[in-house]
């Protein structure tokens, strides 16, 4: 799926939140001015750079050469890693599975069809040309009516270091993202504990793509289709290949830049069903830029594999939580739009309209 136009949105280097101050003293002036900045960027952007002195380069760098060596790998030899009766939630997930949600939701056709062209995403009505490796990350309910959303980890037979640099990176991110969260509760006012308490034992995904860059490498194409991230916050470290393209709640579109040693972090749905719509859910797509091709040559002078990376975690609320507007943000206009709903069934539900999960699997 490509065009043969310009495709690379004007940059924008995202907010920096950084949580040193947060965790040497969450009381302090210079913290509470972090959480009241990490609220403001999420609902003017539905997206942040947030910076942890506890997550180091060279953590990033172990990760994602493990996982280009890991996707560089034949088509053959990933396959018996892939768990299609759990949806893919664990393991691999092949190229050309995940389909766009957009493209089978008339009320997302229809915003596109609003915006002004400069701000449209790329066609979404395919296929993404990306692998996943879904790994979970933290304690797993020991009762939950979502199994299948808590199924058993796959270890690749040629890794025997994958556990554990799974676990260090994901373990690394989930800490992040679980400060960061106490952080926008704060920023919100709300009780500081609100969203951890509510994403105890939610079924946390490392969710790291493989785009085969040999085969998709050409400006335009489409890498991941335009979509939001059904879960309550996603948060990625910086990839080595441009090509994020973010939108923010007034419909403009951004090539997301964040500083070096920072991390990315997105709203997805269950964020914004838990404060009502105040933060939006944020949508992106994955394409190659005229940046990628500048970040292939370097790549090749590296002499690594040609996979863009992205080193993401998905952070849930628990499936056997139930999603209303917390606090202040629930009033009849917002239980309305945002009914009470268990978590469980929101991810089923969107997974079957990215066609990972059906009733037999579910």
């Amino acid at each position: 799926m490509t065009v043969p136009h310009k495709v690379q949105a004007s940059t924008l280097m995202l907010p920096v939140v950084d949580l040193a101050p947060i965790l040497e003293d969450p009381t302090s002036p210079a913290a509470l001015e972090e959480c009241r900045k990490a609220a403001e960027a999420l609902k003017t952007y539905s997206a942040l750079a947030v910076r942890d002195p506890r997550v180091t380069e060279d953590n990033s760098t172990t990760f994602l050469d493990t996982m280009e060596d890991y996707f560089a790998q034949s088509h053959e030899a990933k396959m018996p890693d892939c768990r299609p009766q759990y949806g893919y939630q664990v393991g691999a997930t092949p190229e050309n599975t995940e389909k766009p949600r957009c493209g089978r939701d008339d009320r997302c056709n229809e915003m596109v069809q609003n915006m002004s062209p400069e701000n449209q995403p790329l066609p979404y009505d395919g296929t993404d040309p990306k692998w996943r490796f879904f790994w979970r990350i933290g304690e797993a309910p020991k009762v939950t009516k979502f199994q299948a959303l808590n199924a058993e980890p796959v270890i690749p037979a040629a890794f025997p270091q994958w556990e554990s640099v799974m676990n260090q990176w994901g373990n690394l991110m989930h800490n992040a993202v679980s400060k960061l969260a106490e952080a926008l509760a704060v920023g919100f006012d709300l009780p500081t504990e609100t969203f951890v308490n509510m994403a105890k034992y939610g079924p946390h995904l490392l969710a790291p793509t493989g785009s085969d860059l040999e085969k998709y490498g050409k400006v335009g194409t489409v890498l991941a289709g335009f979509h939001y991230d059904l879960n309550f916050l996603t948060i990625h470290g910086k990839s080595r290949f441009p090509g994020l393209h973010i939108w923010t709640p007034k419909g403009e579109k951004l090539l997301a830049k964040i500083p070096d040693g920072c991390l990315l972090v997105q709203a997805g749905k269950q964020m914004e069903w838990l404060t009502g719509g105040t933060v939006k859910a944020g949508y992106h797509e994955v394409v190659v830029v005229e940046d990628t091709l500048k970040a292939m040559e370097r790549q090749v002078a590296r002499n690594r594999p040609l996979w863009r990376i992205s080193s993401t975690l998905f952070y849930h609320m628990a499936s056997d939580n139930v999603l209303t507007p917390q606090g202040h943000f629930a009033t009849p206009e917002t239980r309305e739009a945002y009914p009470e709903t268990l978590t469980g069934k929101q991810v089923q539900a969107e997974l079957g309209l990215i066609s990972l999960m059906n009733e037999e699997t579910a």
